[in-house]
């Protein structure tokens, strides 16, 4: 899947992968060496994340059930946990630089095409 920004045109990844059930979203991103940029995953449901057993920061979306942004982790190190953020029922997790680089916002509408 492509995550588009709908509130300023920007292409936030080409290559988002999807993380729907039990067994995909309990492993996440944990063990994998890299998130290439342009990659990223979409873990639904979800309202917050961790970064343990990783070896590399992320960017984080944390968004609602009309993938409004609610809130955003950039550069969440390896080991840490992400907060829980009231009204997110989904994250994108994206390599390092994405939310910045697709200058990405709390209140911003994405689309996943």
């Amino acid at each position: 899947m492509e995550l588009i920004n709908l509130s300023n045109d920007r292409v936030i990844a080409e290559d988002v992968n999807k993380a729907y059930n039990f067994f995909k979203r309990l492993k996440g991103l944990m063990f994998t060496k890299e998130l290439p940029q342009g990659n990223g995953l979409h873990i639904k449901p979800c309202s917050s994340i961790h970064t343990f057993f990783m070896k590399y920061p992320i960017d984080v979306l944390y968004i609602n059930k009309d993938n409004v942004v609610v809130a955003i982790d950039e550069a969440l190190q390896p080991g840490k946990a992400g907060a829980h953020y009231p009204g997110a029922s989904a994250v994108v997790e994206l390599s390092v630089g994405s939310v910045k680089a697709s200058e990405t916002q709390v209140g911003h509408k994405l689309n996943f095409i």
